[in-house]
């Protein structure tokens, strides 16, 4: 295939607003499948994508159209998988940008904008859902001509479920996004973009070549890590992997080179020629950052090793999340783990248990803080365990983010409170139209981290929006909280806090875990310590067997004589008495209200 015939193009959106519904629809009008192949959010191949109705995982195949090749790369929505549109913007030349008629422009939207203009993409706006009754076609064809600075007649206005107005989408993307830049001469230069772990193949590679043509056969070196490999089969993204004898310039398609250990493919390293090596890697993607960490552990303490070996599979699959190894006093070694939210965190946990059968146990999370020491020295403390005494610390600071929230003007003032209470301070705020406003906020991520989102949307009936970004670190009143069961620290449960939310938040924990934690044969203490300073406290009452049962009658004194025996006895017990907290424990933390 001719360079001036390929398009490659990815389709971004706010999270429901019709990515993978255009996308069935361009399968079906480009003839990519059967009818009888055909089923809703087809690029969405994992059942937890279906189950949630949610991209996770952005998703490239190849349809065939009046003589071009058109490359799509289908991107989730959620700010929480943000690097995944990331890469897939990366590797087009055009976006499809979708508004939802009836909610209009959204946080996200205007992030994967911004993002696509960076890299100098051709944008084709596109108003999905003309067809319901709440539609507002006319009012965020307007929003979208503010944004953009387009004219009313470069929208495209459609409705992705019924198929009305798509097919002049397919000619647009032709006309208007430009063929891929490249030398099909130069020394070959593909960028890595995505890759799976197929465990009879080894590391399956997607790439897009920029420069040259990779053939099969051909020794290819992957620049990152300096090997050399075989290209054993090289092919296109159908529906299924389709293999060919070459993969031209400007196209994208997949590469199997027999690789069996993830380590050796990082996404955004270049694939070259070993026998004409390129001379300089392409510029891959931004760094990934981590927001929220939490400690990864393995139920059973001797699958220490097959959790290694499955982390490490499963980070090729997903490039944001990152890992080290650690060990906890109560849990024993593991792992610490970095991902993009919270949503990411549940994600990662339910697709291990699925995909891997790798049952984990999973502690507070928490986001990474910088520690001011009195020796001068700088310290990223991930895990409150990691912190010094606190005659060492000089100061702590902690992340802020700019939190983005777009919302119905109704919803201006609990929106507005919730910010508030989370620390935050307002930045700016503007009317987009009449009856809806952008808000910027400076807040702290920890306030962010645990049920910011699902709060913002109770409080407005699902119309607000949010997206943040990283800005930088501000000094702040941190205090260390623990947890202690039966006077021993629970270094899993213990948090970095806000010294003014730090005894609301342990009396919560305590009231939490006293509901959590099964009756044992003593008395249980729960307690929340500030250093050797308790500030909040319940009891898990013990199981008490009646050995009064037996007297009937007689003096009290044989009575009284039993429960003293009884005593000493829990006493004893309770000073050998270890506490099993139970998984949901930790996950109830997220859900203190």
């Amino acid at each position: 295939m001719e360079m001036k015939n390929i398009r490659n193009f990815c389709i971004i959106a706010h999270i429901d607003h019709g990515k993978s519904t255009l996308a069935d629809r361009l399968l079906e009008l480009t003839n990519t499948l059967d009818r009888r192949e055909m089923e809703n959010q087809v690029l969405d191949d994992m059942s937890l994508e279906r189950e949630k109705g949610i991209t996770i995982k952005s998703h490239a195949i190849q349809m065939q159209y009046k003589g071009y090749t058109l490359n799509l790369i289908d991107t989730p929505g959620h700010v929480d998988f943000s690097y995944e549109v990331s890469r897939s913007i990366a590797s087009c030349e055009g976006a499809l940008l979708v508004v939802d008629a009836s909610q209009g422009v959204q946080a996200q939207t205007i992030a994967n904008l911004y993002h696509a203009i960076d890299h100098n993409l051709e944008i084709i706006p596109i108003l999905n859902k003309i067809d319901m009754d709440s539609a507002q076609p006319e009012v965020v064809a307007d929003e979208i001509v503010d944004l953009l600075g387009c004219s009313h007649d470069d929208i495209f206005k459609i409705s992705a479920r019924t198929g009305e107005g798509v097919a002049p989408i397919l000619d647009a993307i032709i006309d208007r996004i430009p063929a891929p830049q490249g030398d099909p001469s130069a020394p070959l230069q593909a960028l890595i973009f995505d890759s799976v772990f197929n465990p009879f193949r080894g590391v399956i590679a997607y790439f897009k070549v920029l420069n040259g043509t990779l053939r099969k056969g051909q020794k290819v070196r992957f620049m990152a890590t300096g090997e050399d490999y075989d290209a054993e089969e090289v092919g296109l993204l159908r529906m299924k992997l389709v293999p060919t004898e070459g993969v031209g310039c400007g196209d994208v398609g997949y590469a199997i080179c027999g690789i069996k250990s993830a380590k050796e493919v990082k996404v955004g390293d270049t694939i070259t020629s070993s026998a004409d090596p390129a001379s300089q890697a392409i510029a891959g993607f931004e760094e990934v950052k981590p927001m929220v960490f939490a400690g990864m552990y393995p139920v059973q303490a001797d699958k220490f090793e097959e959790l290694r070996t499955v982390l490490e599979k499963f980070q090729l699959n997903d490039a944001s999340f990152v890992y080290e190894p650690e060990s906890s006093l109560a849990l024993g070694s593991g792992f610490r783990c970095g991902f993009l939210g919270l949503l990411h965190l549940e994600i990662v946990q339910e697709r291990l248990f699925r995909e891997f059968d790798m049952d984990v146990i999973t502690t507070v999370p928490n986001v990474s803080y910088k520690v001011f020491t009195s020796q001068h020295e700088v310290l990223d403390v991930h895990n409150p365990s990691g912190l010094p005494a606190p005659t060492l610390i000089d100061h702590i600071e902690e992340p802020y983010i700019r939190a983005q929230i777009i919302s119905k003007a109704e919803f201006f003032g609990p929106v507005m409170k919730l910010c508030i209470d989370k620390r935050g301070t307002l930045v700016s705020q503007n009317y987009i139209t009449a009856d809806r406003v952008e808000l910027n906020y400076d807040m702290p991520l920890s306030e962010i981290v645990f049920d910011f989102y699902d709060k913002l949307k109770s409080i407005s009936k699902g119309y607000a929006s949010f997206d943040y970004h990283l800005t930088d670190y501000r000094p702040a009143r941190l205090v260390k909280l623990d947890i202690l069961l039966n006077g021993e620290p629970a270094d899993a449960l213990s948090t970095l806090i806000h010294e003014d939310n730090a005894y609301t938040f342990g009396r919560k924990m305590c009231e939490k875990l006293k509901d959590l934690i099964p009756r044992q044969q003593f008395d249980i203490p729960v307690q929340a310590a500030i250093g050797a300073k308790i500030i909040a406290r319940e009891t898990v009452k013990q199981v008490r067997k009646d050995v009064t049962a037996k007297c009937y009658g007689g003096d009290v004194t044989r009575k009284r004589k039993l429960l003293e025996k009884q005593k000493e006895g829990k006493k004893r017990m309770r000073q050998i008495g270890k506490v099993q907290v139970p998984q949901s424990a930790f996950m109830a933390v997220l859900k203190l209200d």
